[in-house]
């Protein structure tokens, strides 16, 4: 099974080949490291920048108005914040010109913490740029979602800016992709680069199913109620996206061993995002949790909890809840300081108790 970053590279392969991608440029992008997770290995059409994301961004935007189609990364999300005013004009660039210009240009960057990555590579940006109008928002948990994803938004006419969980870029999936060898093996044998000399290596690149895509704006039920039974007496819904999917995943596995039916909907899309299948599932629990690893504060769980309360409240059993981020200036180093300042698998667990546990 392809990782995650494997995933994200033959999707840029594609890109490159199929759909029209001419630069795949940001900091160590190209030869020879092809991205500091190597999400960006063998690509013909990847260039090293300077280190400047402003440039970055500002370069992605002028070949993306010309009408040529790009990818551009900034190496960690920690380092986007000082090209927000430049996001913003990429974001309205369509709408200001009346529809007369659009910009076919993606962004991607990792996002959050699990590396131990300390003060300056655990920062989540999901938060900012669920604010940042104009612009699509994706955050896959999946190899398969993260091709599938990567794909869509090459194609989609304007800014999209594609999140890669830094915790999960380096985890294999439970599905192949579409035409990915059975055998890790042979995957990593044609794909990835080897250690040491790489002047005359290659890739040979797998025949995977080129239409194959993940849309925007479209939710997947990762753990779906048990409805074959009749469905559980106790139920509840988790929502979430990127790292934290896997653990809510764990956490609905657990519960549902002590009679509780947890259905677990992965947004897959910040923005547009999919309040229908949210809705649809609310109405059957009655109780709804947003789970993400971004600041408490502003967080988008928020936003969602907000409309739940709005539109839903009727249906509602118990309140909503956000689980995320500690409101903290950042992440420390020591592993103590990580799991205490976002949502770890036995926080999950014990909000979801407490809120099965409130009587109406």
């Amino acid at each position: 099974m392809a990782n995650m970053a494997q995933a994200i590279r033959m999707a840029l392969h594609i890109g490159e080949t199929h759909l029209g991608v001419k630069d795949i440029f940001g900091e160590d992008v190209g030869a020879p490291l092809g991205g500091v997770f190597t999400a960006t290995q063998g690509l013909k059409t990847t260039w090293n920048s300077p280190l400047d994301e402003r440039g970055i961004i500002g370069c992605a935007i002028g070949i993306a108005m010309t009408g040529d189609r790009c990818v551009a990364e900034i190496q960690f999300c920690d380092y986007i914040f000082n090209t927000i005013d430049l996001l913003k004009i990429a974001g309205n660039t369509h709408w200001v010109s009346h529809g007369n210009y659009n910009l076919p240009m993606v962004v991607m960057t990792p996002s959050g913490a699990g590396i131990r990555g300390s003060i300056y590579h655990s920062h989540s940006f999901d938060a900012w740029a669920s604010r940042l109008t104009g612009w699509k928002i994706v955050m896959p948990s999946t190899p398969i979602d993260a091709f599938g994803l990567m794909l869509a938004a090459i194609e989609d006419p304007n800014p999209v800016l594609f999140l890669k969980p830094k915790a999960l870029l380096r985890v294999k999936g439970d599905e192949l992709l579409p035409g990915e060898p059975a055998d890790e093996r042979e995957l990593k044998a044609m794909i990835d680069a080897p250690i040491g000399d790489r002047s005359k290596w290659k890739p040979r690149w797998p025949k995977l199913d080129e239409n194959f895509r993940v849309p925007i704006g479209k939710a997947k039920i990762t753990r779906s109620l048990n409805q074959a039974s009749g469905g559980a007496k106790v139920m509840a819904t988790l929502v979430s996206y990127g790292r934290t999917v896997l653990l809510c995943n764990r956490a609905a596995d657990e519960l549902r061993g002590e009679g509780v039916d947890v259905e677990v909907i992965d947004l897959r899309s910040i923005y547009p995002y999919d309040w229908q299948a949210v809705r649809e599932s609310v109405m059957k629990t009655g109780r709804v949790m947003f789970v993400n690893e971004d600041t408490e504060v502003t967080n988008f769980g928020e936003h969602l909890a907000y409309r739940a309360t709005n539109e839903l409240f009727y249906h509602l059993v118990a309140r909503p809840r956000v689980l995320a981020g500690q409101n903290v200036p950042g992440i420390g180093l020591h592993p103590n300081y990580e799991d205490n300042s976002v949502p770890q698998l036995s926080d999950i667990v014990r909000e979801l108790r407490e809120m099965l546990a409130e009587v109406p």
